[in-house]
C-alpha cells in the first residue's frame, strides 16, 4: 500500500551512527536483549522485537503516542512519530495500528499481494506503517528508506565478511571433532544453519532444511554455475527481488541453489530466504500471502517447478546437460516425468503398476504412473491411537500403511471401473505394486482429511525404522532385486504441531555427517535418534542404503 506516513515518520539519517553494531539481523532488542526478528524505528533508529517475539516494536510506537491523548489533535500534530520500522533481515518496512492482526486483514494483504503483481513498477521490498497495519510500497521524496535499506545490507556484508573470516580462523586452528559449540550448556553445531521465518513459512523451512540433506540432491544444485541476475553497480552485492523485475529474471533453480549454499556455510546467524519466497509467489500462486500451507503440498509443487525449470534451462543454457554428464546418475536410474528426466525424477522418481481387474468378466487392465513420492492412508483401526505408549491396541507402523497402500481394494460404486470388455462401468478391484523404487524413497502420511465441513487433521503416532527399511515385498517382480537394493535409511523426517492443515507449525530432523540435527525456523539444535523416533511424521525421506544390512528392518 501507499503509506502517507512516511515524510513525517522517516527521520533518520541513512548512514546514522545510532544504528547499533554489528550484523541487523542479530541486533538485540533494547528493552528484552532477544536477537530474534529485530526491528529498527526509522524515526529514532531504536532497535526492538517483533510482535511475534515479545512485542516491544508495537509497544514503542504505543507509548509514543501518549502524549498525543491529552488534547486535542491539530493538523501538525497528527503525523505521528514512531510509527514506520524496519525489519532487519527482510529489510520489509511496515505500518501498524494499536489493533492487533485478525483473518479478514490477512485475507486483505493476501489480495493487496495479488494486486502489487500487476504492477511492475511497484518494489517488492516492502515498509511496515505502524499506522496503517501494512507492508508499505512507496519512499519518501528523498528516497530515504531505500538508503536505509542500503546501509542495513552493507553493514551486513560488512558482518558477514568479518564472521567468514573469524570462522576460517577458528576452524584452522581446531580439530576434526571441533565442529561443536557449547552455549548456555546445551551443544549446538556450528555448521548447520536455521532459516527465518517470514511470515508463517515454517512449511517452506520444514522442507528445504529436509532437502537439504540429502546429500546428493543437494550436491547437484551446489555445483550448478550460478546465474547473475543483477549487475552493472549492484554487482557482487547482496541482492533481493524487486517487483520492476521482469519474469524473465526469475529462476527458481538459482534462488534454490543460493539457499542450499548457505545452509552449511557454518554461518551462526539464521538465513533469510525472502528471495527463495518472492519466486515462490511469483510463480506459484497458490502460496502468496502469509498463510499457513500445507509442507507436503509445497514440496510437490517446488519438485514439479524444479523439474520444469530444469528442463528448459535458464537464459539459454540447458541444465539438463548437467545431468547427462554426471555419471553417478546413470540412464538405467531415471524416470521421465514430463518430459526429459532431470535430477528432481533422476533421484526422487519411480514407477507404480497400477492393475484393476472387472469383477464381472475378469478383464484385467495395467497402467504405470510415474511418482515422485507416495501418500499413505493412515489404517481406520489405528486412528484412536495417538502415542507409542498409549495402552488402547498395537501400534501402527509403517508397514502397516505400506500394506494398506498396495493391498487388494474394492472400488466403491463412486469409482466403477469402465470396463473395455463389457463396455460398461462394472465394480473392479485395484491393486498398486512397485515396479521401481527411487533413490530417495518420500512417503508421505496422510494426516489430514476432510470432514462434511472440515479439514481435521489425523494425530495417530506412526512407527518408523531409522535404517534398515525394506521395500522388497512391495515390488512387482522382487526377485530381480539385490539383497540390499530395496533398503533404506532415513534422511530426514518433517513434522506438523498443531491440530489443523491451516494453523500449527512445521519443524524437521535431519541426518548430517552420522549426527540428526531438529531444524525449527531459525533455531537449530542437536538432538538423538531416540527423539526422532517418538516424532508423528508428516513426511518421511529415505534414501537408498550404503552400508551393510541394518538390524532393525521394518
Amino acid at each position: 500500500m501507499e503509506c502517507p506516513h512516511l515524510s513525517s515518520s522517516v527521520c533518520i539519517a541513512p548512514d546514522s551512527a545510532k544504528f547499533p553494531n554489528g550484523s541487523p539481523s542479530s541486533w538485540c532488542c533494547s528493552v528484552c536483549r532477544s536477537n530474534k526478528s529485530p526491528w529498527v524505528c526509522l524515526t529514532c533508529s531504536s532497535v526492538h522485537c517483533g510482535r511475534y517475539v515479545n512485542g516491544h516494536a508495537k509497544k514503542h510506537y504505543e507509548d509514543a503516542q501518549v502524549p498525543l491523548t491529552n488534547h486535542k489533535k491539530s493538523e501538525k500534530q497528527d503525523k505521528v512519530q514512531h510509527t514506520v520500522c524496519m525489519d532487519c533481515s527482510s529489510y520489509s518496512t511496515y505500518c501498524d495500528p494499536l489493533c492487533g492482526r485478525c483473518p479478514d486483514l490477512e485475507r486483505e494483504k493476501l489480495e493487496v499481494g495479488e494486486d502489487f503483481s500487476r504492477n511492475e513498477n511497484l518494489p517488492k521490498i516492502f515498509t511496515q506503517s505502524y499506522r496503517c497495519d501494512d507492508f508499505v510500497v512507496n519512499d519518501t521524496k528523498l528516497g530515504l528508506v531505500q538508503k536505509v535499506r542500503e546501509h542495513l545490507q552493507n553493514l551486513e556484508n560488512s558482518a558477514f565478511t568479518a564472521d567468514r573470516h573469524k570462522k576460517r580462523k577458528l576452524l584452522e586452528n581446531s580439530t576434526l571433532n571441533s565442529k561443536l559449540l557449547k552455549v548456555n550448556g546445551s551443544t549446538t553445531a556450528i555448521c548447520a544453519t536455521g532459516l527465518r521465518n517470514l511470515g508463517n513459512t515454517c512449511f517452506m523451512n520444514a522442507i528445504l532444511q529436509s532437502l537439504s540433506n540429502i546429500e546428493q540432491f543437494c550436491c547437484y544444485f551446489k555445483e550448478l554455475p550460478a546465474v547473475e541476475l543483477r549487475n552493472g553497480k549492484t554487482a557482487g552485492r547482496r541482492t533481493y527481488h524487486t517487483r520492476s523485475q521482469g519474469d524473465n529474471n526469475v529462476s527458481l533453480v538459482e534462488e534454490f541453489r543460493k539457499t542450499l549454499c548457505a545452509l552449511w556455510q557454518g554461518s551462526q546467524t539464521a538465513f533469510s530466504p525472502e528471495s527463495l519466497f518472492y519466486v515462490v509467489w511469483k510463480i506459484m500462486p497458490n502460496f502468496r500471502g502469509y498463510q499457513q500451507q500445507d509442507a507436503h503440498e509445497f514440496m510437490r509443487y517446488l519438485l514439479d517447478h524444479l523439474h520444469l525449470e530444469l528442463q528448459g534451462g535458464f537464459n539459454g543454457v540447458s541444465r539438463s546437460a548437467i545431468l547427462q554428464e554426471n555419471s553417478t546418475l546413470s540412464a538405467s536410474n531415471k524416470c521421465c516425468i514430463n518430459g526429459a528426466s532431470t535430477v528432481v525424477t533422476a533421484i526422487f522418481g519411480g514407477i507404480l503398476q497400477n492393475e484393476v481387474n472387472c469383477l464381472i468378466c475378469g478383464t484385467e487392465s495395467r497402467k504405470f504412473d510415474p511418482f515422485l513420492d507416495l501418500s499413505l492412508d493412515i489404517p481406520s483401526q489405528f486412528r484412536s491411537k495417538r502415542s507409542k505408549n498409549q495402552e488402547n491396541g498395537p501400534v501402527c507402523s509403517l508397514r502397516d500403511c505400506l500394506r494398506s497402500f498396495t493391498d487388494l481394494e474394492e472400488l466403491d460404486e463412486t469409482e466403477l471401473y469402465m470396463c473395455h470388455k463389457c463396455k460398461k462401468k462394472q465394480k473392479s478391484t485395484k491393486k498398486f505394486w512397485i515396479q521401481k523404487l527411487p533413490k530417495v524413497l518420500c512417503l508421505h502420511l496422510k494426516r489430514f482429511h476432510w470432514t462434511a465441513y472440515l479439514r481435521n487433521k489425523v494425530d495417530t503416532y506412526v512407527e518408523f525404522p531409522l535404517r534398515g527399511l525394506d521395500m522388497k515385498c512391495y515390488l512387482l517382480e522382487p526377485e530381480n532385486s539385490g539383497p540390499e537394493s530395496c533398503l533404506y535409511d532415513l534422511a530426514a523426517v518433517v513434522v506438523h504441531h498443531g491440530s489443523g492443515v491451516g494453523s500449527g507449525h512445521y519443524t524437521a530432523y535431519a541426518t548430517h555427517e552420522g549426527r540428526w540435527f531438529h531444524f525449527n525456523d531459525s533455531t537449530v539444535t542437536l538432538t538423538d535418534e531416540e527423539t526422532v523416533v517418538k516424532a508423528k511424521a508428516y513426511i518421511l525421506f529415505y534414501v537408498e542404503h550404503q552400508a551393510k544390512a541394518g538390524s532393525d528392518k521394518l
